[in-house]
């Protein structure tokens, strides 16, 4: 009987010393891959480890996006990144993601050669993404140009009559909140809208003179709004070659030295940046082993699937069919 009883003290013993270093164990594991994590995160948002060309990809709608930006800053601080090659497929958006967009590329340039390579379309906002690089290159049949700006909104005083209902308001000057979709625009409300968009398209008729090999009024000449294919541009000096990225890294080699034996790595925003803790230590451990980074769609909150076109507010450098008229 002692002798039954020692045994079963000692199993239960040798069970919570398991039970314990397996508890150890699991809890090392987890921190041990968000701290992988953070670093990579604090590195370059990947586990690349020697010098090497960045791709950057700038797609769909373009709007404000602080983690592209930091993205962006990144790519131009870290030492191991020699060239960047930024690749756009975007119809454009908002003028001032568009801006900032501009100027993080062209922080980037100021430290290293950039190259941009315009996909299917990168028109309007796009386009002005692809002019902060040194050297831009397009397919024959790429969509591109649509130099102009767009202000839009939707008219339905006439619809509100005619199903009875009347929209009061009380505001503190006749232009606030002017236009307005449930009043027809006064002509004074229309003027000064018109005078904000002839503003910017000034600006970015501007951005097109300093940044290509022609004067202000050639770059007003070809700013009316239209968009051209690649070979179209390229005899309109809106882009600089006709290739893909073969032909940038070709450039990159001979135009800038870049050396010819350097792999490029894409640089992708983590697609987790707003998750919560548990979210991001499920991505940190699937990218440790090695699993796609898009099994990060299963913990995607919902703003991240409220569509683009629904965030588009202001001033827009856009090109589709389907979302403007006349450009």
């Amino acid at each position: 009987m002692t002798l039954d009883a020692d045994a079963i003290v000692e199993k239960r013993r040798l069970r919570r010393r398991v039970s314990f270093w397996r508890l150890l164990s699991i809890i090392v594991i987890i921190f041990g891959v968000f701290a992988i994590g953070l670093a990579d995160e604090d590195s370059d948002f990947k586990f690349s480890t020697g010098d090497h060309i960045a791709r950057i990809s700038i797609e769909g709608l373009i709007t404000d996006d602080r983690e592209k930006v930091k993205l962006l800053n990144k790519a131009r601080d870290s030492k191991k990144v020699k060239a960047v090659i930024i690749w756009i497929n975007s119809p454009g958006g908002t003028t001032t993601g568009s801006e900032t967009l501009f100027e993080a590329i062209r922080g980037i340039a100021a430290k290293k050669p950039v190259v941009t390579v315009l996909g299917t379309v990168a028109a309007s906002g796009g386009y002005i993404a692809a002019i902060a690089g040194d050297h831009i290159i397009a397919r024959g049949n790429t969509i591109t140009g649509s130099i102009g700006v767009i202000f839009q909104w939707a008219e339905v005083a006439a619809l509100l009559e005619k199903i009875g209902v009347k929209m009061e308001e009380i505001k503190s000057s006749p232009l606030k909140g002017a236009p307005s979709p449930f009043v027809p625009i006064s002509e004074e409300a229309r003027r000064v809208t018109a005078e904000m968009v002839t503003d910017s398209y000034t600006w970015f008729v501007d951005l097109v003179a300093n940044r290509r090999p022609f004067d202000n009024i050639r770059a007003r000449q070809l700013a009316d709004g239209r968009v051209y294919t690649g070979r179209q541009a390229l005899k309109a000096k809106l882009i600089d070659e006709i290739g893909g990225e073969k032909q940038a890294l070709t450039w990159l080699r001979t135009i800038k030295k870049i050396d010819k034996d350097l792999e490029v790595v894409d640089w992708i925003k983590p697609v987790y940046s707003d998750f919560n803790l548990s979210s991001k230590i499920t991505m940190y451990a699937a990218r440790a082993f090695g699993l796609p980074q898009v099994l990060g769609a299963a913990f995607l909150n919902e703003k991240s699937l409220t569509p683009e076109r629904l965030r588009l507010d202001g001033l827009v450098a856009l090109w589709h069919p389907s979302l403007t008229s006349g450009n």
